[in-house]
């Protein structure tokens, strides 16, 4: 699994013009899914997520999670996170999962943050979708297991 996390102050995602997604401070997170991720790993990955500390203290350092400070987390499924452009100029992305599997391991990923004890939001997953953020920071960290 590969994963994009970017603190905001807000982001919303949107289908068809209309907000299917929202939160105010917290995460906004893009999932990509690969060939052979498993359960274990989304479980894995959503737990080092809520524990990373990128949430800006007292002292304005990065020394808090976003659970220690009651934000939020808007999760989107990112495919194109396993773009190959070692060939050419058109990506491939034949080491994304299938479609299928990809949607079981996302939904394992959001029940997972949700039983993590966290508020979840979500786009929603195979859409065209737009996303408005605003970074906060910014800080912007990618991460895969």
């Amino acid at each position: 699994m590969r994963v994009v996390v970017q603190r905001v102050s807000t982001a919303s995602v949107s289908v068809g013009g209309k907000v299917v997604g929202e939160i105010g401070k917290g995460f906004f997170i893009l999932l990509g899914v690969g060939q052979g991720d498993t359960e274990k790993k989304a479980e894995e990955l959503a737990n080092k997520l809520l524990k990373m500390r990128l949430m800006a203290g007292s002292a304005g350092k990065m020394d808090l999670s976003v659970k220690d400070v009651g934000a939020e987390v808007l999760v989107v499924s990112q495919f194109t996170l396993y773009a190959d452009t070692s060939k050419g100029n058109r990506p491939s992305f034949l080491k994304a999962a299938s479609p299928e599997e990809a949607r079981k391991l996302y939904d394992h990923f959001v029940k997972e943050l949700v039983k993590l004890g966290v508020g979840v939001r979500t786009g929603r997953f195979g859409e065209y979708m737009k996303i408005n953020a605003e970074l906060d920071g910014p800080v912007t960290i990618a991460l895969e297991n």
